[in-house]
């Protein structure tokens, strides 16, 4: 059995969010409305797809969605704000960036504030159940690793071409050899007790 396109009738827009997890880099969210005539064999939740499956989707997605955003909210705002209200941030500015005004907006997970007086709907995994989620995570999931590629040319230490900011073993122990950079999450806990130095 496929993904439902989307949730309600109308143009409605899916939104989703990737880095809400990571030590490093920004969250990032997209937003996308498609058409009824929409199909893929291949679409469903980002991370359970391989990278050149989620570069072919962002193309067809790009091609064939009636609008889509992406934003991010960068680690500076995240320390202000917390994670959970920067990822709520960075879905309210995709959807705020659509070229079209949807008429319901589907969001994955169970945490939104309302946006405008646009109704909405959260669905826990709604990314493996629905089109319209699942193609925001990708756009979102492909835009984030994008941009963690870029950083990792002037922080190649943190090996962020392969973890994209997640704390990893190596990432934790660079941090533990070289401290937070620039793009570090200062309020999240970079480091594990026992991989702490002692000044």
């Amino acid at each position: 059995m496929g993904l439902r396109r989307q949730f309600s009738e109308g143009l409605e827009a899916g939104t989703d969010e990737a880095g809400r997890g990571c030590l490093a880099g920004p969250v990032t969210a997209a937003a996308v409305i498609l058409p009824a005539s929409f199909s893929s064999e291949i679409l469903n939740d980002s991370k359970i797809l391989s990278e050149k499956k989620r570069l072919q989707l962002k193309e067809q997605i790009e091609n064939e969605a009636l609008a889509y955003a992406v934003s991010h909210v960068f680690p500076e705002e995240i320390d202000q704000i917390n994670i959970l209200n920067a990822a709520i941030k960075a879905m309210h500015l995709a959807i705020e960036s659509l070229a079209i005004l949807p008429d319901h907006i589907l969001v994955d997970g169970n945490h939104f504030h309302p946006y405008k007086n646009i109704p909405h709907r959260c669905e826990i995994k709604g990314d493996g159940r629905f089109l319209n989620i699942a193609a925001a995570s990708v756009l979102a999931k492909t835009y984030r690793d994008a941009f963690m590629q870029n950083c990792h040319k002037d922080f190649p230490e943190y090996q962020w071409n392969k973890n994209k900011g997640y704390p990893t073993k190596k990432h934790r122990m660079a941090l533990a050899q070289l401290g937070p950079c620039l793009h570090h999450r200062k309020s999240f806990r970079l480091l594990p007790d026992q991989l702490e130095l002692q000044l």
